[in-house]
């Protein structure tokens, strides 16, 4: 009894811990309307996201665009942030959360890494809300 009441509780530890580390990957692609765009899934691509992390949680931006972005933090507590200017594609930004809150970020897009490159429209303005519990 002794053995699994102490098993028990080292899986409930367990199970905390991984609730505890929510992270998450955000991808900005190249599209021809409107620009770019973002998806965590890779389906939904729109130029508003909204994502609830935990607390201590961390999130990825990766710019798989043609043309670099800039992360930058508009509202909220602050963030820890690294690697915001992402200079080239496939760069990554990483995002921690230290306290809960809501949190908005937006990119500032340089030019484009090729030339020639056509878009449709207006360019979005990317722009993510994190809720962090």
């Amino acid at each position: 009894m002794k053995l699994a009441l102490t098993l028990f509780v080292a899986l409930a530890v367990a199970g905390s811990a991984v609730a505890a580390t929510n992270n998450a990957t955000l991808t900005i692609k190249h599209q021809t309307r409107g620009c770019h765009s973002w998806s965590f899934d890779g389906k939904s691509w729109n130029a508003t996201q909204r994502i609830a992390i935990v607390r201590g949680g961390v999130l990825a931006v990766v710019d798989n665009d043609v043309m670099p972005h800039k992360l930058i933090q508009v509202s909220g507590p602050k963030a820890t942030l690294t690697g915001t200017s992402m200079t080239h594609m496939h760069a990554t930004a990483h995002v921690g959360f230290p306290t809960r809150g809501t949190y908005v970020f937006k990119t500032r897009a340089g030019e484009d890494y090729m030339k020639g490159i056509q878009t449709v429209g207006e360019d979005n303005v990317l722009k993510l809300v994190v809720t962090v519990t």
